[in-house]
């Protein structure tokens, strides 16, 4: 057993853990609530602006890959040092008022926040072992008020600045902050490594095991409704004649609402037999959502905002149960990278394929039909996840109730 870390580097690490999480979706909902802008600004046509949406999820998968490789290699720490240098510096270069610019900085700062997003459940299993649970609805709380932040007052922004570049381009000061945020953990973390054991797990092998393939099929497909939505409803509503500040708003009322609602499924995950439960509440309720955009007018745009918001908070029970998978961080890292690698490499159909399919059909019912269909195949996925087989092991139902600390 390791010993037990000095208090100021408990504080430290909590402190780095909410920086981090508030800029794990502000680089995505930034560029989502001002595509209508940039695009009208720069002057891309149809098949860049689907491109644009679908970066993050295609780093995700291509970028998150090398992740457990880079953990090995120099440790968690320090991965998640060097994501959060290329989050910043991709970030800022979007401000520079250039189609190229905007793919590019997207690439690099998408990749940093791949690199970021596997490593985290691994970091917060090694730092918060007894609170996983808990720093684990604490990381996606602070990640879900940073999207909602920032997709609310990210257009103010650009009216304020002149330009819908700088305004994309100034999310990524939060992200410098997160950067210096962690660098005492990393320099801790440095000067007090254990010598290299070479231990690591390779992830594609998981890919056989049940517990791979379900944790990678519903990463996925919470991945790629959440990403569907987080890229294109803003301009979603916008096409449908909402003003581009009214559709923020919406937008940010359905990320604020997923704040919550996180915080409400792990509690009710966390009961014994009430995982399941939790799992069919909000995939179900992800799915009116959908059906609730497809049927409502416009006008009503607060119905479906709520109801997708709640269905967005699947991600906290999905994080908690690859934190707690495994029976090492090495090994934690390697489902988290198999699930999250090739989970978003699925989900990147999702905001290409709206793209592409709302230019080929003007409008967004066959988009939406199909986004629905999806959700219902979550439903079954979720029954099939929170099973005997499943729950039974380390990424199941066991791991949400031994939250709060209790051995």
């Amino acid at each position: 057993m390791a010993p037990a870390k000095p208090r100021s580097a408990v504080v430290f690490g909590v402190i780095a853990l909410v920086l981090i999480g508030l800029n794990l979706r502000a680089g995505i909902t930034g560029a989502s609530a001002l595509l209508h802008d940039l695009q009208s600004v720069l002057g891309y046509g149809a098949l860049v602006a689907a491109i644009i949406p679908s970066i993050p999820t295609l780093c995700f998968a291509v970028a998150g890959a090398a992740t457990s490789w880079l953990s090995g290699k120099v440790g968690v720490e320090k991965a998640i040092l060097l994501s959060l240098a290329l989050l910043a510096g991709g970030l800022l270069l979007r401000g520079i008022p250039a189609t190229g610019m905007l793919v590019a900085g997207s690439v690099v700062g998408m990749s940093g926040l791949a690199i970021c997003n596997v490593a985290m459940p691994s970091f917060i299993r090694e730092h918060f072992a007894s609170r996983t649970s808990l720093m684990t609805a604490v990381y996606t709380v602070t990640m879900t008020t940073g999207g909602t932040l920032t997709s609310v007052l990210v257009v103010p922004l650009a009216q304020a600045l002149g330009s819908p570049s700088a305004a994309v381009g100034a999310v990524g000061i939060a992200a410098v902050a997160a950067f210096l945020g962690f660098l005492p953990v990393a320099l801790h973390a440095h000067r007090n490594a254990a010598p290299a054991t070479g231990l690591r797990v390779s992830p594609w092998p998981l890919l056989r095991t049940r517990k791979g393939q379900l944790l990678t099929a519903i990463f996925a497909l919470q991945a790629l409704l959440a990403y569907a939505l987080l890229s294109w409803f803003p301009y979603m509503l916008t096409t449908m004649g909402l003003s581009a500040s009214d559709s923020g708003l919406m937008f940010g009322l359905m990320q604020l609402v997923s704040v919550p609602a996180g915080m409400v499924l792990i509690a009710i995950g966390s009961r014994p037999r009430m995982l399941r439960p939790a799992f069919y509440l909000v995939s179900i309720t992800m799915a009116v959502g959908i059906l609730a955009l497809l049927v409502l007018p416009v006008e009503l745009a607060a119905v479906p905002a709520v109801l997708l918001g709640f269905g967005l908070g699947i991600f906290p029970l999905v994080m908690v149960m690859i934190s707690r998978s495994g029976t090492s961080t090495a090994e934690t890292t390697a489902l988290s990278t198999l699930a999250q690698s090739s989970g978003y490499l699925l989900a990147t159909v999702g905001p290409f394929g709206m793209g592409l399919l709302h230019s080929a059909t003007g409008g967004w019912i066959l988009p939406l039909v199909l986004l629905l269909a999806l959700a219902l195949v979550q439903i079954v996925v979720s029954h099939l996840i929170t099973g005997r087989a499943m729950t039974g092991k380390p990424a199941g139902a066991a791991p949400v109730r031994a939250a709060d600390g209790r051995k």
